[in-house]
Parts: structure tokens; sequence; C-alpha cells
């Protein structure tokens, strides 16, 4: 996983939500020494932390993650997400209900 690219967004969202990296570190709890490494790129933030600092800044983690992933089921799922908003109501009503159809005829 590239750190700088992460390491520069987290650094982004935290100075755009008023948040000094002491503040951030103490919500996550980290050092703040250890903060300033990951926003850095120097070190990558373990599972645990990385989890911490999405929800610290209420960020989804494929922001934070967009350089390392690939076309994958997020990028899928924004995808449907954007196609869903554009529709009109009956719209969505005929997508559920073929949604609904293709499961119910996988069970079989």
């Amino acid at each position: 996983m590239e750190g700088k690219g992460l390491g520069k967004r987290i650094n982004m969202v935290r100075k755009d939500q008023g948040f000094t990296a002491d503040k951030l570190s103490e919500l996550c709890n980290i050092n703040a020494t250890y903060l300033r490494q990951i926003e850095g790129g120097t070190k990558v933030p373990s599972l645990p932390v990385f989890i911490n600092i999405c929800n610290a800044l209420k960020i989804s983690p494929d922001y934070l993650l967009r350089d390392a992933l690939t076309d994958n089921e997020v990028s899928k799922i924004r995808e449907l997400a954007e196609l869903w908003e554009s529709a009109l109501p009956s719209q969505q009503e005929m997508a559920v209900a073929m949604i609904q159809a293709v499961l119910e005829y996988r069970e079989d």
C-alpha cells in the first residue's frame, strides 16, 4: 500500500475538519508522533488504527485508499449508487424487482 497518498489524504481531511494532529491522535488512541509519521507516508497504519482514523474523521476507507484500490467491489457499488440516485422512483422499483428475481432464481 502506498503510504504517501494515504497519509496525504488523512492530513487533508484532518485539516479540513479542523482537527489538530494531537486531537485526532487522541481520538484514535495513538501517539501524535505516530499520526504525523502516517501523514508523512513513513508509516502505514495497522488495520485497527486505520479504522479508528476513518471513524474519527467520519470518512470512508475507499476515499483514503483510492490510489491503492483497483476496479473492485467498492467501485462497482459506487457506480450502482450513482445509477440509483439518477433513476426515477418507478425505475428504482423496477430495479429492485429485477434484483429480487435474479436472487430468487439463483437460490433454486
